[in-house]
């Protein structure tokens, strides 16, 4: 995260939000229907998802976002607060991704488009070369043809309390 804010705010053109990545190898679900979660995978350079198996270009300022109405970044300040908001927003449409089943009803929670993990990466100088900036395991969610997931992600960026009055 670190170094994504210092190329941001250095006007390098790199380390700003880029895409939302989707994975399902952060969890495991027992028989029993006992849910081990991962922890967190943000530490390092090649810090990654667990099992990466879908991504969305979610900057607005891409010619690779096909959705940029949809799909985008907003940044949300309040005069007087010492933090600032990037709402990453981002919808998962009927058709995406391609390959899905058509009914959310798998008793599968290991499948490819069952979603457990997903992550925000930041533009570090092309599309092969993203940088994890942050990583959430949560409880399975499968993505079917018969269901849209909207998926609206806060990054809050905070001055330290004793700090900002300095």
């Amino acid at each position: 995260m670190s170094e994504a804010l210092a190329q941001s705010l250095s006007n390098k053109n790199l380390g700003h939000i880029y895409q939302m990545s989707f994975g399902n190898g952060g969890t495991s679900v027992y028989p029993t229907g006992t849910i081990t979660y991962l922890p967190a995978n943000t530490t390092g350079q090649n810090a990654d998802l667990y099992n990466e198996t879908f991504q969305k270009v979610v900057d607005d300022n891409s010619l690779t976002n096909t959705d940029t109405t949809r799909n985008n970044l907003t940044v949300l300040h309040t005069s007087g607060k010492v933090y600032t908001d990037i709402l990453v927003s981002c919808l998962l449409d009927y058709s995406e991704p391609t390959g899905q089943q058509a009914f959310d009803n798998s008793t599968d929670l290991d499948g490819e488009y069952v979603f457990d993990e997903l992550g925000l990466k930041t533009w570090n100088g092309s599309a092969s070369d993203l940088r994890l900036i942050t990583h959430v395991v949560f409880h399975p969610v499968q993505k079917a043809l018969n269901r849209q997931i909207q998926i609206d992600y806060t990054v809050r960026i905070q001055t330290l309390t004793n700090l900002s009055t300095t």
